[in-house]
């Protein structure tokens, strides 16, 4: 599954109109290219276990982002942030761990509009237990946008069973991986700390793979990659790498503001791949239940741009 929300925390640098005109092109390459990690995780796991299909992702990518930090000249220093980069590599860790596992079975259309609650849960979480400012209409937002997915979610769990509910742990560790982001932003180059992630994330996952050599365990137990498993594994740390950068380098063309919408163009491509290679198509009522998801998002993202625009104007009305 593609990082989706950390890089809306940059700050574009000129807001010219041919940069933000590249911005929009890098953020459209991102929702064409994140969803091919998901067809490659997807295609691995017939006979790949989840947990090593998530090790080599974080291992490709550090082989990918390493020769790129030391193109760049960057330090590989972490500014005193090895405890904060540790979470926000567990986090995104299981966040991957629990979105393979789902997509193993689920469609996904399905499996990816139910992590699109990502962005009502970090405003929740932001409301409750940090005190911002979120008004009755972001928040009807974000409860119509946990009945899509109820509706999403109701055939899957009687089809598939628990597993169902394995996107909604992606949701939510990745609301924290987005929390923990924020503060960290400012303290590392945007390319160093995917660089450290991936790099942290490859030291956690590895070991215990090894170490469940022989186990018998289904989803970690490891086996050895044959023909074109070998292709679909690469794959999926070759396409988090490449639609990461581009959507890290797409914010700093364009504003997040006009590049947040565009992200729900993943999910239409995730229905067509799904289709085209195997065969998926959400039912009516995950159908209706994506619809409320990506509408409710939408205007969530609209009310913000409202505010941000209002605040200096109207400082304590939130909405």
């Amino acid at each position: 599954m593609a990082a989706k929300s950390s890089a809306f925390e940059m700050t574009p640098r000129t807001e010219t109109p041919d940069r933000i005109m590249l911005g929009i092109l890098l953020m459209l390459g991102f929702c064409l290219t994140a969803p091919l990690l998901d067809v490659a995780a997807k295609l691995a796991s017939d006979t790949i276990p989840v947990g090593q299909i998530t090790a080599a992702r974080f291992l490709v990518q550090l082989g990918l982002m390493l020769p790129v930090c030391l193109m760049m000249g960057l330090s590989f220093g972490m500014n005193g942030q090895l405890g904060v980069l540790s979470l926000r590599a567990l986090l995104l860790l299981l966040s991957t761990f629990f979105f393979i596992a789902a997509i193993r079975v689920m469609p996904l259309a399905d499996a990816l509009a139910i992590v699109f609650t990502e962005p009502f849960i970090v405003m929740l979480v932001g409301k409750y237990a940090f005190g911002e400012d979120v008004g009755p209409r972001r928040i009807g937002a974000a409860v119509v946008g946990f009945i899509g997915v109820v509706l999403v979610i109701q055939p899957s769990f009687a089809t598939f069973g628990a597993v169902a509910l394995f996107p909604l742990g992606t949701a939510v560790c990745f609301a924290g991986y987005v929390l923990v982001t924020r503060g960290l932003r400012g303290r590392l180059h945007p390319v160093m700390m995917q660089f450290h992630t991936g790099a942290i994330a490859t030291v956690m996952s590895v070991p215990i793979i090894w170490l469940a050599n022989g186990s018998g365990s289904e989803m970690l137990d490891p086996v050895w990659p044959t023909g074109i498993y070998w292709t679909w594994l690469l794959g999926v740390g070759f396409f988090a790498t490449i639609s990461h950068m581009m959507m890290t380098y797409g914010l700093t063309f364009a504003p997040s503001s006009t590049l947040a919408p565009m992200q729900y163009l993943e999910i239409p491509v995730a229905t067509v791949l799904g289709y085209l290679v195997f065969s998926e198509f959400p039912n009516s009522m995950a159908l209706g239940g994506i619809a409320l998801i990506i509408g409710a998002g939408i205007y969530m993202i609209h009310r913000e741009r409202v505010t941000s625009r209002g605040v200096s104007t109207r400082p304590h009305a939130p909405v």
